[in-house]
């Protein structure tokens, strides 16, 4: 019998190969996904995309913010684009945030989650000309560095109308609506942002030099509105170092905006209520819109008046009026800006008489809004106080000084007048002062041929001695010097002292004459803007 012969066992081999393949595939597969790194990246059109790992992940958490104070911007998950809930500044940078979870079964290689950050700057718009010269007929074609998915245009920043083009482009052409005008635009690359607008303003061709004005030539304007003049040359060719002069001569500055703008900034009370603006520009600048008022000035732009309501309002609460004014509610706030909105627009209110016997003369010729002879009276009592022309015109000086006394409660100190003068039989005068009357008496008032004129008049002129010459109705001349205590208040017509031999009676040549100690004492109570009611 031959020797057996004892077979090797070959399986323990072929398993320990198999493991070792295995195992190898497994080190393969997960160096594979070692390699295989997820990413985040900016997107031409989104705002960022990422891309997920070999062997899957899943996004756990997405998250935006902006600023230093880490304010949170939303966002969403489009396929593999990460867009912006609402739109995004341009220009405004943003920290992205992603975090990834891994499955299971790999998760022992690369780790259970990744997070991934990309910090970047949403793209801004650049528009290559804010200055353009356009042939007549043709339309404004605006110019960007690169192309932009969204414009904007208005008359204002707040007026913008915004449209989406249907593919990014570089040019955008506008109709144009005048020879020459400025617009608003604003422009983005991407569809999900918004950018700030930016001034565009075009002048007609050719060599001459034009220039812009906001607000228009001609508009109504407030007392502290700034006036902007945009050129379409540089400003220090046109203008050199000189700013140009405005009128009336105004509190304030020029201010360079750029090379090509200027801007006045009124200060204080500016250019005056009820003022017509100018300004100077050199010959052969052509100010579009404008009609030159006289070489080299230009405008006017005009300020509104003050409103006889509110120069009424003023006037009680100084004490110019014998009433008192009592307002609606607060009133205007104590700036000047507020003041003369103020004196535009009347704040609501109502009225009370300062003494409780006023009289019947008048009360009957007060009429709150309407400016009659009271009203120009008591201007001029207040210039006369104040040591201006007393003219009882409320011109851009008088509403200032108004304001000015008011802001710091300079009242008036002296009281409220008038005289009545009766025509009757006797004639005879009675001055009423603050509540009462301070001096009565008989007077002369003008012959049939020469006679006082009837109503009310305003004082306009106040002397101790006068000398008084004209000519008597029978053509003779006449000069009477020394005539004490004279109170004109209508042309030629005047409270005064004369002697006669007795008095009651019509014997002056228009005049109201009185004997000398009545004359006197009335004259203390008739300053430049008294009224005289002759009846």
């Amino acid at each position: 019998m031959p020797p057996r012969v004892e077979r090797r066992r070959r399986w323990p081999y072929f398993t320990g190969a198999l493991v070792l393949i295995v195992i190898a595939a497994a080190v393969a597969v997960g160096v594979a996904l070692k390699a295989s790194k997820p990413s985040l990246t900016a997107d031409p059109v989104a705002l960022a995309k990422v891309a997920l790992p070999l062997g899957g992940a899943r996004i756990e958490s997405l998250s935006a913010v902006t600023g230093p104070a880490n304010n949170q911007v939303p966002v969403y998950l489009s396929g593999k684009q990460i867009w912006p809930s609402k739109r995004i500044n341009a220009g405004e940078t943003l920290t992205i945030d992603v975090v990834l979870r891994r499955p299971g079964w790999n998760s022992w290689l690369t780790g259970k989650t990744q997070r991934l950050e990309l910090t970047l700057t949403a793209p801004r718009a650049h528009l290559l000309n804010h200055y353009m010269t356009v042939s007549s007929g043709q339309p404004l074609r605006l110019q960007f560095a690169q192309p932009v998915a969204t414009f904007s245009a208005g008359s204002s920043p707040s007026s913008l109308h915004r449209q989406d083009l249907a593919a990014p482009q570089s040019e955008v052409t506008l109709a144009r609506t005048a020879q020459a005008g400025t617009i608003w635009v604003a422009a983005a690359p991407r569809s999900w942002e918004k950018s700030k607008a930016a001034l565009v303003s075009w002048f007609p061709a050719g060599a001459a030099t034009s220039a812009l004005a906001t607000p228009a030539p001609g508009s109504t304007i407030k007392a502290d509105t700034p006036i902007t003049l945009t050129f379409s040359k540089p400003v220090k060719q046109v203008l050199g170092n000189a700013m140009p002069p405005v009128t009336p001569i105004t509190q304030g500055t020029w201010h360079t905006v750029n090379d090509r703008t200027i801007v006045f900034r009124p200060e204080g009370f500016g250019y005056g209520l009820g003022a017509n603006v100018m300004i100077g520009l050199p010959k052969g600048v052509n100010l579009v819109g404008a009609k030159p008022v006289g070489d080299p000035t230009w405008g006017p732009w005009k300020v509104p008046a003050g409103s006889t309501a509110r120069l009424q309002q003023l006037l009680s609460v100084l004490g110019y009026l014998p009433l008192r004014f009592h307002y609606s509610g607060s009133g205007p706030g104590p700036s000047i800006a507020a003041q003369e909105a103020a004196a535009v627009k009347a704040p609501a209110g109502s009225y009370s008489w300062r003494y409780p016997n006023t009289p019947s003369q008048l009360r009957n010729m007060w009429a709150p809004g309407t400016f009659g002879e009271m009203t120009k009276a008591a201007i001029m009592s207040f210039e006369n106080t104040n040591g201006m022309t007393a003219d009882g015109v409320p011109g851009p000086a008088v509403w200032k000084a108004l304001i000015t006394a008011a802001a710091e409660g300079h009242s008036n100190t002296f009281g409220y007048t008038i005289v009545l003068v009766s025509e009757g039989s006797p004639e005879s005068q009675s001055t009423w002062h603050d509540g009462k009357t301070v001096v009565s008496g008989a007077v002369n008032t003008g012959i049939p041929a020469a006679p006082t004129a009837q109503g009310v008049f305003a004082v306009f002129e106040h002397a101790p001695s006068v000398t008084m010459s004209g000519t008597n109705p029978d053509g003779s001349h006449y000069s009477d010097p020394g005539v004490p205590w004279v109170s004109y208040f209508n042309g030629g017509d005047a409270l005064h002292g004369f002697l006669r031999g007795s008095y009651g009676s019509a014997q002056s040549l228009g005049c109201v004459e009185m004997p000398y100690s009545e004359a006197h004492d009335v004259y203390q109570y008739t300053p430049i803007g008294t009224l005289v009611d002759v009846q």
